[in-house]
Formats: structure tokens, C-alpha cells, sequence
């Protein structure tokens, strides 16, 4: 057998976000078909279960943004009204000044139904319930709150014989950064697909295509991502950061790729990342977030599989 040389280094190119259309320019067919292509699946869904009207939960955040833009286009090619889409917003402890202004301005500009459902005294009265100190704020603290949400979400779909529309993301259900039965049910989750960095991606796009709500898009864009379920800081801002805790979205997007679409193996995952982002993150960094994604995928298989 001939021996194998040591590889330090291959001259095949991988892009450091591979869902993504390489190049500085938006590419606007790409993400009108992306687009389409989940609206058409709402619609679908919606002619199926012979319902005209959706409910779901607006945080002012990318996911829901999307969420709502995709419910938006599929009401339009169905010719609904789009005032048949009640976009809830569910303060809590968490809930910045930012993302809740966002969330009301975007369903305006859209033309859908808004409407504000503040859960703190419910989960307050929860917690007395379960004596659970409020001050403790652990992961009974934050998983209360998105099965509050989500539970108020479907009644008021089944109130209104509405759809509830999900919105977590491919990249959240690969690293199982959602509550169990909280964000993580839902009637139809039209970004089930999409990964992080192409929810982005299309939210970008969207506000080229659609100017006269950019402003409203492009702040939702540049806010920091966050579940809001720990309080905001003194000065009200977010003061959870999810990429502080699950790592770069880029980089679990470009294991999520080269992992579920090819096989790659783990040590090949982190040769390809090292060059990837070879000036970028250290490899440091990059082992310890891919250790990271391998734990997460597979102890969260369960939450995948229900």
C-alpha cells in the first residue's frame, strides 16, 4: 500500500456560509424562490386543513420576522385578507423596548391584525403555583415563559379557528435551542428548513425587494439574536446574547451543511473549518464550538424526533 501523505492544507474552496450565495450582491431570484417556495408550503398546508386565518407569536426577532413575511406572501397568493393574520406579541422579563417596538411596527407596515398580550402575571401566578422563586431564574425561569407563550398561541388558534404558525429555525432544531412544547410545537413551522444565516439572508433580501418596510426589517436585522427570557440589563437592553451560549451561527450552520448533506466525519469538519475560517476564529474556537454542535445534535435527538 502506498502511504498516504499528511494533508496540512487542500486548494478546494469552502465558503465560510454555505447556504448562502457567495458575493457582495443580494441574489434576489434565489431568495424569491426560497420565499415562495415556504409560502407555497403554508398554502398548502392551509387549503388542506381548510382554514383562512393563522396566528403567530411576533418577538421582533429574525425568526418570527421571516415567519410572518412567508405568512404574508401566502395569504397573498390565496387571496386572503391579510388582517386574518393576528401577529401576538407576549411580553415578559425579557422582552426589550427594541424588539417589541420592532414587532408592532413591522405587522403595521405589513397590514396584518396586531395585538400585545403582556404574560407576566401569568407566570408570575404560575410560579406561586409550582413554588418556584421568580428570582431564580434557571431553566424552569425561562421555559416557563415560551410554554406560556405557546400555549396562549394555540388557544387563540383554536378560539379563532386560526393556524398557529411556527417559527424556529434548522439551525435552533440541530443544536435543540427551543423550550420542549413551547416553541418547539407549533401547526406549521415554515422556517423548519431554513438555517440562521439564510434567515438573514432572506429578511435582507425582503427589505431590498420591499423598501417601504427596510427600515422596520433592517433594525429586526442588526439586533442582537436572543430568546429574551432572561431580564433585559439596567439600561433595558438584551442582555442574553444565544450566540454567547450555543456559539456563532455561521460556524454551527457550516457543520450543519457539511454534516447532514455529506457525512463529513468530525475530523473533517474541523479541517475544513480551520480553512474556512482561517483568520477568522482560532482553531481554539472552532473545536470548542464544534464539540459544542456534536453534543447538542445528538442529545437532542428527542426533541427532533416528537
Amino acid at each position: 500500500s502506498l502511504p498516504l501523505p499528511k494533508v496540512e492544507k487542500t486548494d478546494r474552496h469552502y465558503s465560510m456560509s454555505p447556504f448562502i450565495p457567495e458575493g457582495k450582491d443580494l441574489d434576489l431570484e434565489r431568495i424569491s424562490l426560497v420565499m415562495k417556495m415556504q409560502a407555497m408550503g403554508l398554502v398548502k398546508r392551509m387549503q388542506t386543513v381548510h382554514q383562512k386565518k393563522a396566528v403567530i407569536g411576533l418577538s421582533g426577532g429574525l425568526d418570527s420576522t421571516l415567519a410572518l413575511l412567508v405568512t404574508v406572501e401566502a395569504f397573498k397568493v390565496l387571496s386572503y385578507d391579510l388582517k386574518g393574520i393576528d401577529a401576538i406579541t407576549l411580553p415578559a422579563f425579557g422582552t426589550s423596548k427594541r424588539t417589541h417596538d420592532n414587532a408592532e411596527r413591522l405587522a403595521t407596515e405589513l397590514g396584518v391584525s396586531f395585538e400585545e398580550i403582556p404574560i407576566k402575571s401569568s407566570l408570575l401566578l404560575h410560579f406561586k403555583d409550582i413554588a418556584h422563586d421568580p428570582k431564580n431564574e434557571n431553566v424552569t425561569f425561562e421555559n416557563a415563559q415560551a410554554r406560556e407563550r405557546t400555549q396562549i398561541l394555540m388557544d387563540l388558534a383554536n378560539d379563532r379557528n386560526a393556524l398557529m404558525v411556527g417559527t424556529g429555525d434548522l439551525s435552533e432544531l440541530c443544536l435543540g435551542w427551543t423550550t420542549f412544547n413551547g416553541d418547539h410545537m407549533s401547526m406549521y413551522g415554515v422556517n423548519a428548513s431554513i438555517p440562521k444565516t439564510l434567515v438573514r439572508y432572506l429578511c435582507e433580501g425582503y427589505a431590498f425587494l420591499h423598501p417601504e418596510i427596510a427600515p422596520s426589517l433592517n433594525d429586526i436585522i442588526a439586533t442582537p439574536i436572543s430568546p429574551e427570557l432572561l431580564p433585559t440589563d439596567k439600561k433595558g437592553e438584551i442582555a442574553q446574547k444565544t450566540e454567547d451560549k450555543v456559539g456563532p451561527y455561521e460556524l454551527n450552520d457550516f457543520f450543519i451543511y457539511h454534516f447532514l448533506r455529506f457525512g463529513y466525519s468530525v475530523e473533517k469538519l474541523y479541517f475544513i473549518a480551520c480553512q474556512a475560517y482561517d483568520g477568522k476564529y482560532d482553531h481554539a474556537t472552532i473545536k470548542k464550538w464544534l464539540a459544542s454542535f456534536m453534543s447538542r445534535f445528538f442529545h437532542n435527538q428527542f426533541k427532533r424526533s416528537t
